[in-house]
């Protein structure tokens, strides 16, 4: 018998089982939507914190003086921090960095606790002035609601020019962000013009990102600059593969910004922003692994159904199988027909296992807001699964069928 001519003999064999059929088909469709669906629900979560990590300006790395941990006599271990990096050694690394994909900014935070007034309005004492130039806003994945971000001439000549936060908007102009363009505001006893408002990004841990000013970084320098500030680096690649091939290039170029001797070890870190992802990846993997484990029991419990099904089946075919063998057919092309039976119940409640599955990780995505990606791997997956616990499940009724003696089968009652 042909391959079609097996599956049309197990359609008709499910058909006239069908009750006990549909059991054991949705028993294993259950395993293959927890399979499916949590798996294509944590793609989907994962995906879109991703997403989110990447407006944050996850794919980057920063630039630190290191810290050491020193041991005292009073105090026990004290923190030594590294010389910082001056404006100079900030702006060499910057000129000089040149790996594809990657854009490198410069800033520098000038008060954590600034006031910003506008006529008699005014914020409480709890805003951040930071000097940037005109990489900043990129790399750090800030958007502008209204106006504009620095031309490289307001960077350059140090204007008198000011970015501001979404929650200075709400405290000065209420809430009115086309009205705060073109204003002049003070940050403590300094004028600066308005250019543009920053779309509200939200808080992470303890840090507002829309409590903060931005001014150009020279004007910065100019009035909160001294012997010994830090000017911070941070560099965005477009292309996260190759953070790793960047930072090493880095590393090198510091050494050398730093003047540090090859016996030196490096007195500056890189920290990757990443590492929360990588993180959360670390445990999604885990969690594949337990979803897998889980969806795997339930399918144990349905390999053991199907078997009695096809134990049953065989039971009630055995006059069936003596007369295919009195035609002609030999015990391969029994046992091939019992496992076709098994592998396209399976089979059935694989596909809708998987549509379940996909189902469920449209509910999630929907629910996160997050966009969603179809399964193709785990799909493949589900129907690679079903295949292989349709054949084990049916091997031993397969087995017993092809051995049966046609002559006691024809006999048989």
């Amino acid at each position: 018998m042909s391959l079609i001519e097996n599956i049309k003999v197990a359609l008709r064999s499910i058909q006239s089982n069908f009750i006990r059929a549909v059991l054991t088909l949705l028993i294993i469709a259950v395993g293959i939507t927890c399979l499916v669906g949590i798996l294509t629900a944590i793609d989907t979560i994962l995906f879109s914190m991703s997403s989110s990590f990447n407006r944050m300006g996850a794919n980057s790395f920063h630039v630190y003086p290191a810290q050491d941990n020193t041991q005292s006599r009073k105090r026990g271990k004290e923190t030594k921090k590294a010389a910082p990096i001056d404006f100079q050694q900030a702006m060499d690394f910057k000129e000089k960095f040149d790996f594809p994909t990657v854009k490198v900014s410069v800033n520098t935070f000038c008060q954590w606790n600034s006031v910003v007034k506008y006529r008699t309005e005014k914020t409480n004492p709890n805003i951040r002035l930071v000097g940037i130039d005109e990489n900043y806003l990129d790399a750090s994945a800030y958007d502008l609601s209204v106006g504009r971000n620095f031309s490289n001439s307001e960077i350059q000549n140090g204007d008198h020019k000011i970015i501001i936060g979404n929650d200075i908007v709400k405290t000065l102009f209420r809430n009115k962000k086309e009205l705060a363009l073109g204003k002049i505001i003070h940050v403590g006893n300094t004028r600066y013009k308005v250019i543009g408002v920053l779309a509200s990004k939200g808080a992470s841990m303890t840090q507002s990102h829309d409590r903060r000013v931005f001014i150009p970084l020279l004007n910065a320098k100019r009035y909160y600059g001294y012997a010994d500030r830090n000017y911070s680096l941070m560099a965005a690649i477009k292309d996260p593969t190759k953070m790793d091939n960047a930072t090493a290039e880095a590393t090198g170029l510091m050494r050398n910004v730093r003047k540090l001797k090859s016996t030196q070890e490096n007195d500056f870190v890189i920290r990757k922003s990443d590492g929360i992802l990588q993180t959360l990846k670390e445990i999604t993997t885990e969690l594949r692994l337990a979803t897998i484990a889980i969806a795997l029991m339930t399918l144990l419990g349905a390999a053991i159904g199907l078997m009695n099904i096809m134990l049953v089946s065989v039971t009630e075919r055995t006059r069936e199988i003596g007369v295919r063998k009195a035609l002609g057919a030999t015990n391969f092309n029994i046992l091939f027909q019992f496992l076709i039976e098994a592998v396209v119940i399976t089979i059935f409640g694989g596909i809708v296992g998987i549509i379940l599955g996909v189902i469920v990780g449209l509910t999630v995505a929907h629910l996160i807001g997050g966009a969603f990606v179809m399964p193709y791997n785990w799909m493949a997956l589900g129907i690679f699964v079903c295949i292989v616990v349709g054949s084990l499940s049916g091997l031993y009724p397969a087995l017993k069928a092809s051995k049966l003696d046609p002559i006691e089968s024809l006999r048989y009652e």
